[in-house]
């Protein structure tokens, strides 16, 4: 299925490269391949990320890891998966601070780092690239 779904991408950029457009890695969401965790629904995704969620469906802790600020690859996390801009997660986080109520995920410089990281933890989930997707890590299936 990943190799399909890798040749899929493959054609989808040398076509675009061909149209004359940029072709950018898909931006996936990741939990280490020790998790049982096989598929989320954009919702949960959503609630992990702005701290709502702190459980896996199955019991387990959660431990959401974000990009910095600066990488690409946030950004399209955020408007894909949680529909929200860059400004307006930063004044959810803000407001959640400033009451008391909580603190943003850990952030982690760059997609090896990403990759280390969520693979080092088996309750971790992030987000990267899908050029960085080794053994070490699986693709959750958005339901």
């Amino acid at each position: 299925m990943q190799i399909m779904r890798t040749t899929v991408i493959v054609w989808i950029c040398l076509l675009s490269l061909m149209a004359g457009t940029v072709c950018a890695a898909e931006v996936v969401v990741v939990v280490s391949s020790e998790n049982p965790i096989k598929s989320l629904s954009l919702t949960q995704i959503t609630d992990i990320y702005l701290g709502r969620m702190i459980r896996f469906p199955n019991g387990n802790p959660v431990k959401p890891i974000d990009l910095s600020e600066s990488s690409p690859a946030r950004s399209q996390f955020y408007s894909r998966y949680l529909g929200r801009s860059q400004p307006q997660i930063k004044a959810h986080w803000s407001k959640l601070i400033f009451t008391g109520r909580g603190q943003p995920p850990p952030t982690v410089s760059s997609g090896d780092a990403m990759a280390e990281s969520v693979a080092e933890n088996p309750d971790a989930i992030g987000y990267l690239s899908s050029d960085f997707l080794d053994d070490r890590l699986r693709v959750v299936t958005i339901d």
